[in-house]
This record gives C-alpha cells, sequence and structure tokens, in this order.
C-alpha cells in the first residue's frame, strides 16, 4: 500500500546526523517522549560532585518523585549502570525529602545486562529504557521503548501478618463516625459488583478482606473531615481522564506503591457513585484476574 512505508533502522552511534547533546535536548524539551508520564525538568549536565554530571534530572510535578536519568548512544555497558546508580545514590542522599528512580536509556540494552540490572531492580529503584531510532523520508524518528520498568514494591498486604490489627473504634478516634461510615459505603459499592468481601481495620488503613485474606485492591483512610481512597492500578490516560473529567480531587499518583489516590467529601460517594464503582470494577479485575 503506498500509505504504508517501512521505516530504516539506523544506528546512533558515530552518526553524523544526531548525537547523545542532541538526543539529551529533544528529551529536555518534551520529557514526555520517554513514556514515564508528564515530567517537569529540573536540570541537565548536573554537575555531581567528585563524579561527573548527571545528564537530566526530571521531576514528576504531581508526586515530586524525582528521576535521575543517563543516557548511553550504542551498547550498554558496566561504566553505564555503575555511574547511573552512583549519581541516583548521590541525589538520594543529597534531597531525601524526594523519593528518587534511577533511569537508563540507551540505544542497545542486551539481555545480559537486562540480567544485571535486574540484580538491583527491587533493591534499587531502577528503569531500562531502550531508544531505537528510524529514518523515515530523510528524517529520524525516535522510539523510546520500557523494557525493564521497576520491580513494585509487595502488596499492601503481603505484610499484613506484622501489621497490627485494630478495630472500629481505633478509626473513630482517628476520624468520625461519618468518615467511617463512608468505608462502610465503599464495601457496599465493592460487594454490589463482587461478594464476600469485609473491612479489615489495620492500624494505617481499613483494607480489604475475603474469606479471611486480605485482598487490597483498594484501601480507605477516614480522616476528620474526609476520607482517602487508594485504588490499586497502574496509571494510564484513561484513568487520568475519568478522574479529571468526573472532577474527582486527584491527590497524585503513588508511583511508589502503584496507587491512585482520592480525596472524598462528606456526601460525594453518594454522588459520584457510579464512576466509583467504574473504578473499583477496573481495580478488582486487574488485581485477581
Amino acid at each position: 500500500m503506498k500509505d504504508i512505508i517501512r521505516p530504516k533502522k539506523v544506528i546512533l552511534t558515530n552518526n553524523p546526523k544526531i548525537n547523545e547533546k542532541m538526543i539529551q535536548e529533544i528529551i529536555a524539551e518534551d520529557p514526555s517522549i520517554i513514556g514515564l508520564g508528564d515530567l517537569v525538568l529540573k536540570d541537565k549536565e548536573r554537575i555531581q560532585p567528585k563524579a561527573g554530571r548527571l545528564d537530566l534530572l526530571m521531576q514528576d510535578p504531581d508526586t515530586n518523585r524525582r528521576y535521575e536519568i543517563e543516557l548511553q548512544l550504542g551498547k550498554t555497558d558496566e561504566t553505564h549502570i555503575i555511574r547511573t546508580i552512583e549519581y541516583w545514590d548521590i541525589e538520594k542522599r543529597r534531597y531525601p525529602q524526594y523519593d528518587h528512580c534511577a533511569v537508563i536509556v540507551a540505544e542497545d540494552i542486551t539481555s545480559r545486562f537486562l540480567n544485571v540490572i535486574g540484580l538491583f531492580n527491587g533493591f534499587i529503584p531502577l528503569i531500562a529504557i531502550q531508544m531505537n531510532a528510524f529514518e523515515i523520508e530523510g528524517k529520524i524518528g525516535l522510539l523510546f521503548t520500557k523494557v525493564l520498568d521497576e520491580l513494585p514494591l509487595g502488596l499492601v498486604d503481603e505484610d499484613e501478618e506484622i501489621q497490627e490489627v485494630t478495630d472500629r473504634n481505633y478509626w473513630l478516634k482517628r476520624g468520625t463516625s461519618e468518615t467511617v461510615k463512608m468505608a462502610d459505603r465503599m464495601l457496599e459499592i465493592v460487594n454490589s459488583f463482587t461478594t464476600g468481601y469485609e473491612l479489615k481495620h489495620n492500624k494505617f488503613y481499613i483494607g480489604l478482606a475475603k474469606d479471611g485474606q486480605a485482598n487490597n485492591f483498594a484501601i480507605f483512610r477516614p480522616k476528620k473531615n474526609y476520607m482517602n481512597l487508594e485504588i490499586k492500578h497502574p496509571k494510564n490516560d484513561e484513568w487520568d481522564k475519568i478522574i479529571e473529567d468526573k472532577e474527582l480531587d486527584d491527590m497524585g499518583y503513588d508511583t511508589k506503591w502503584g496507587n491512585y489516590r482520592i480525596r472524598l467529601s462528606k456526601g460525594e460517594i453518594k454522588q459520584k457513585n457510579e464512576t466509583l464503582k467504574e473504578l473499583l470494577v477496573q481495580a478488582e479485575k486487574y488485581r485477581n484476574g
């Protein structure tokens, strides 16, 4: 077909048309191109004490999470991995008030180095992004693909055997009768599309349980004047649009735990019942298949 063309793969190492500095500028101008969300550029060529320069420092404006990003044309090598982790560690120590994530962007991330990087994942928040270049009608297009995602932390219920179990009275003191009843209402919504769930009161949140086992695709934190709802689901444009269009009070996506965070005021659950149900149905399906 005339409307379909086959792009030509381009190797960027020693390419006369494009170099690492140009790619750095492209990402700095439009951070979303690398697929980590709507990030904001904080710095580039950031000087590291006795350790060179960090290519790019990005920040998520909603969660204040920072990404230490290192670029490399050609194959990933040992020095690239070590440098990326070193810069991440320096920034983490200098600015401990932020959550930090190391990001490797390279043209060729081999399976061997994916295995090496994977050894750190879980101990060091680390993301690997492969960069491919294609020539289309004389122009070069860049495609960024996440080949190794940060290993998610254990689900919030996996350590509940060491959580301090509380009861309803504990939460009545932390919140109010009205906000605790909001958790009851959320449970009713859950059991309207599935069955057998009950609330499980823990020290830091009210979770969900089924057949005596924690199953926290959503958790609730009653406060004095509102209730925080956290729903476990991968961040995506569809959910972002629903939350924005339905005017839910978005508290920002928790990248560390993989939760959407929503603040619900008194009476809002009734007003936005169908929207909340829609999100909970998808979260339950994602968690339990």
